[in-house]
């Protein structure tokens, strides 16, 4: 009795519990057989209880309940539930940017509807023929009006030269019907009458004050289209396959471990989202321009350029315009003869006073100031929110999605078992994730993708930085069949006139390319010119890829 043979000490080694745990009895797996029936895969081959876990490639090679067929088939199922919650994450500021534009297009829509009804409704009993012989005329100028907001390829100044240019030649033989006059007097009479201003200051007027309400609210409008189809295509990008095996370890090994009541440790759960959307946070700069740039141009649009007033009294402009020839015809009539010689009498001269009517203008203008106003109060709460939006999204994701625990939670998962987690948190971006603890990011490979989203918030925040100081920006509409053509062989002679304008525009816009959109056609910000974008995005990838090479 003085010892035991070796022998009998190893046998009693040997069948002694090789867990932590107390006893000897294994732990279920019904709670894991629960989650994984739950999620759609079949029970067959599933543990009843812990078995080793030397097969596993993701999860801790602990006691567990995951084979390996579970391991891969839960991975896959982290990997398209965290898909998930990014692109609903995404749903949710599209649905937010998507509003606004409806809600300012709906409202400035609204404004040039009611114009062009005002002008319509009044104009014949005020012009008689005047206005009745040239009403394509008048609805080519607001088609126009309306092609430029839907971004189609038109300089809007030309096209309000070419208007005052129209009307001027028109009127002028309606209100000297005794005269033969020809095209190419009709062309000396233009160059002689604009020195005279037949319609006195209200092109001129007009021209500066609509240019700049419909520059502003066509670069507002399109800039939510943008910031809600760069967001679409940002969620849209793949996980890698570190980010997958981050994600699998984060939200389903302490299951496989027998843990599923212990939430994931916070600081744990911040890592491993950083890594896995480094890139996507990279957006946060320009993204942040993108919406102080929108903020910008709204305070101008309900402020300095006047969007209500300017867009809403377009009829009564050109009413005072014509008022001004009338009153002034004899004057004008006579200064043209003087410069051009006296035209031939016609045969079929008419002196109808219906020609000659003189409307006194009585038309008015229904403001919605107030509700341009609550548009623009409420469209600048929703931006200063999605400011930050890329940079929160990591947290959001953890506290609001992924259920993590409180920051001083010490009984979390940490990707190993329960207890505190004691590695820092990582910054936002790319550059920040070379020691990331969770996720093996490598910061030389930027996606590509996300590049290029990056740039079109470059440089829609340029366009809206020159809306911002009047400038025009024009936007090729690659959605249009009619962009870029400005050939004009599809243009007949009487919709577009047998002249160009007399008076050309006193500057050019700038050319931008913008992706194709659904549904239509700054403060601090930069006012500097741009090349085309498709140059841009070429030159931008291209620079990207050997700078992280």
């Amino acid at each position: 009795m003085r010892a035991f043979p070796w022998g009998f000490w190893l046998l009693c080694v040997a069948s002694a519990p090789a867990r932590g745990d107390s006893g000897s009895k294994a732990r279920s797996c019904a709670e894991v057989r629960q989650l994984y029936g739950a999620k759609g895969f079949s029970l067959s081959g599933v543990p009843q209880a812990e078995i080793s876990g030397e097969h596993l490639r993701i999860c801790p090679q602990g006691y567990t309940c995951c084979t390996s067929e579970m391991e891969e088939n839960f991975a896959n199922k982290s990997r398209s539930e965290f898909e998930a919650m990014i692109k609903e994450a995404g749903r949710s500021v599209q649905a937010t940017l998507t509003a606004q534009h409806r809600s300012f297009d709906s409202y400035f829509q609204d404004l040039l509807n009611k114009s062009e009804k005002a002008l319509y409704d009044a104009f014949p009993s005020m012009y008689g023929e005047l206005y009745t012989q040239n009403v394509k005329v008048f609805k080519d100028l607001y088609s126009e009006l309306r092609r430029y907001y839907r971004s189609s390829n038109i300089n809007l100044e030309e096209a309000l030269n070419e208007f005052w240019t129209r009307l001027l030649e028109r009127l002028f033989k309606l209100l000297n019907p005794q005269y033969h006059i020809t095209d190419e007097y009709l062309d000396c009479m233009v160059k002689h009458a604009e020195q005279h201003r037949p319609f006195g200051e209200v092109p001129r007027d007009l021209k500066v004050k609509a240019t700049r309400a419909f520059i502003a609210a066509r670069s507002y409008a399109q800039g939510f289209l943008v910031g809600s189809d760069v967001v679409k295509k940002v969620s849209q990008v793949s996980l890698s396959h570190e980010c997958t095996r981050a994600i699998m370890k984060l939200m389903y090994c302490p299951h496989c471990r027998g843990m599923s009541s212990v939430k994931p440790c916070n600081n744990y759960c911040l890592n491993v989202v950083k890594g896995c959307l480094a890139n996507q946070a990279d957006l946060s700069t320009e993204w942040k321009y993108l919406m102080d740039s929108l903020i910008g141009v709204a305070d101008r649009i309900d402020g300095p350029y006047n969007v209500d007033t300017v867009i809403g009294t377009i009829h009564m402009r050109i009413a005072e315009a014509i008022s001004n020839l009338q009153e002034n015809k004899d004057s004008i009539t006579s200064k043209v003869f003087q410069g051009c010689g006296n035209p031939k009498i016609s045969s079929k001269g008419s002196s109808s006073e219906d020609k000659k009517r003189r409307g006194k203008v009585t038309l008015e203008a229904k403001s919605s100031a107030q509700a341009l106003e609550m548009l623009v109060l409420d469209a600048k709460g929703n931006l200063t929110a999605l400011k930050t939006y890329w940079i929160t999204l990591p947290s959001s994701l953890c506290s609001k999605k992924v259920m993590a625990s409180s920051a001083s939670d010490d009984k979390c998962w940490n990707g190993m078992t329960k207890g505190s987690y004691l590695p820092e948190v990582m910054g936002d971006g790319l550059a920040n994730q070379i020691n990331n603890p969770e996720v093996e990011v490598d910061i030389t490979k930027p996606d590509m993708t996300i590049r290029q989203q990056i740039m079109q918030l470059k440089i829609m925040t340029n366009r809206l930085g020159n809306a911002n100081i009047g400038n025009d920006v024009d936007f090729q509409d690659t959605s249009d069949d009619m962009s870029g053509s400005g050939s004009g062989d599809s243009c007949p002679d009487d919709v577009c006139g047998k002249r160009l304008s007399k008076s050309p525009s006193t500057r050019q816009p700038e050319t931008h390319a913008i992706p194709k959109q659904s549904g239509h056609g700054v403060n601090g910000a930069s006012s500097r010119s741009l090349p085309s974008a498709s140059l841009l995005l070429s030159v931008a990838v291209i620079a990207a890829q050997h700078l992280w090479r």
